[in-house]
């Protein structure tokens, strides 16, 4: 069954491989964004981490897509 996993991603040097802890996994939508805001605004965790939120089958599917390299949108001129 399909759930909210949350992500800590720490930064590295290399873009090739993202070191990522799974911290929950949620039912409800709600419950995962409301999780990672706090973790975000938790002093205790480094500011340099990334918290994601990712839908998937299972911990194997949500780290394959939050590996997934994603270009960087276009931003057209009036976006600047």
């Amino acid at each position: 069954m399909a759930a909210y996993h949350v992500y800590r991603i720490s930064p590295t040097i290399a873009k090739l491989v993202k070191p990522m802890e799974l911290l929950d996994v949620f039912d409800n939508y709600k419950e995962a964004r409301s999780y990672a805001r706090e973790q975000r605004q938790d002093p205790a965790n480094d500011p340099q981490d990334t918290f994601k939120v990712i839908f998937a089958e299972n911990a194997l599917d949500a780290e394959e897509k939050l590996s997934e390299f994603r270009e960087k949108p276009i931003m057209k001129e009036w976006e600047k």
